[in-house]
């Protein structure tokens, strides 16, 4: 049995070395990301066109090899421009190779659309990018089960820093994942936050991952990558951080998170883009912290709050409380159903649907014979602090385990 097709694409000559020559291989991946590779690698195709390519033809493969007439049907493709992608695709392969090679120098992984790693809230969005770059590592099943997004102006005060620092730690040390931009001002605080706490987050670039941006931020992503969380983009490895990149990273941002908090978001902000993308496209819940009323630093959230755009939230138990009915749906595994028609909305798991018990919960359930506290079930299950509170968290939304006071006790 051979090795798979894109295991062992040459890259380059034959390289002589002590007088044997040696074929230089690109890094492993599977047929298909490389092949959704090559798509979003060439010119003039981005995230909708590629799922139009793929929905008109059927697979990857087949619109690899479309000829120009053929592409002439894809909705948004036109005769001018046709031939172009046709030889684009046609050079799309070393294209690849090349990205392959610049992403293992970077240590950079790449998940295809589909991929059982690839985080399933953002692989229900339009447009979902095709492939994601990572740096660090995606625990969509475990660690970052339940993603909630901090978001708002890079010109912020020092209450707007001060909140996001606090609603990000609270909840990263939750066992919630903090997803944000990577921007100065809300972004970073948020992600400082969810570190600081010992929790997970996520930053989304609106650039190539070979680019920091902003370059003051490398030492945290540096952290954010060495166990704590993964910084994500769709763009090339390439790719430099230009305006025009910001507004479709702000979809992925939403896209990845169960709900999207609002923190000093003046009028205009890309935070309300991001705002925008969650409610109006992609069913998320949004929600907004008031700031002083004749603040301009939060008068694009002002404004959210007043229109009914965004739930008020005073703390980060509000933040929990408005997420809880989105966490249970993705839990039970209904989450896409649940914006399928206005009255999904109205379907709520039964009581007694909670989902399989994983080894880890299923110790820290039987270990809760009597209230414990968390310092208690740590000893008994042999967890780290870190993963009891993802799993306690997860037992919470499950309707298994319940907080009293400073305890947990079962519910059955």
């Amino acid at each position: 049995m051979g090795l798979p097709r894109a295991v062992y694409r040459p890259v380059g000559p034959l390289v002589a070395s002590g007088g044997v020559c040696t074929l230089r291989l690109m890094p492993a991946v599977s047929p298909r990301l490389f092949d959704l590779l090559r798509l979003t690698m060439t010119p003039g195709l981005g995230p909708v066109l590629v799922g139009r390519l793929l929905e008109t033809f059927g697979s990857v493969e087949r619109a690899l090899h479309a000829s120009p007439r053929e592409l002439e049907r894809v909705r948004g493709i036109g005769a001018g421009t046709s031939t172009a992608i046709a030889r684009g695709l046609k050079e799309s392969a070393s294209l690849a190779e090349r990205e392959l090679e610049l992403a293992e120098q970077h240590s950079v992984s790449m998940l295809a659309l589909g991929d059982d790693e690839y985080p399933p809230l953002l692989a229900s969005i339009p447009a979902a990018p095709p492939v994601l770059y990572v740096r660090g590592r995606l625990r969509p099943a475990d660690a970052d089960a339940f993603p909630v997004a901090i978001v708002g102006s890079r010109a912020c005060t020092a209450y707007g820093v001060e909140q996001a620092e606090r609603f990000a730690g609270v909840l990263a040390s939750n066992g919630l994942t903090v997803v944000s931009g990577g921007a100065r001002g809300i972004d970073s605080a948020a992600h400082r936050g969810a570190l600081r706490s010992g929790g997970r987050t996520i930053v989304v670039l609106g650039c190539g991952l070979v680019n920091a941006y902003p370059p003051d931020n490398a030492p945290l992503y540096d952290k954010v990558a060495e166990g704590s969380g993964a910084i994500v983009s769709e763009l090339p490895m390439g790719v430099a951080p230009t305006p025009e990149n910001f507004p479709a990273r702000n979809r992925i941002i939403s896209g990845l998170s169960l709900g999207v908090l609002v923190i000093e978001a003046a009028a205009g902000s890309g935070a309300l883009i991001t705002a925008r993308h969650a409610a109006e496209e992609q069913g998320r819940e949004v929600m907004a912290l008031p700031g002083r009323v004749d603040s301009p630093a939060s008068a694009g959230s002002h404004d959210l709050i007043k229109r009914g755009g965004a739930a008020l939230v005073t703390g980060p138990a509000d933040v929990v409380a408005a997420l809880e009915s989105a966490a249970r749906h993705l839990a039970a595994g209904t989450h896409a159903q649940r914006f399928a028609d206005p009255a999904a909305g109205l379907f709520e798991p039964e009581p007694g649907a909670a989902p399989n018990l994983s080894e880890h919960q299923q110790r820290i359930v039987g270990a809760l014979g009597t209230p414990r506290s968390t310092d208690e079930l740590v000893a008994l299950t042999d967890l780290s602090a870190a993963d009891l509170r993802v799993e306690l968290t997860m037992l919470e939304i499950a309707g298994r385990v319940r907080r009293v006071g400073t305890r947990f006790e079962r519910t059955t």
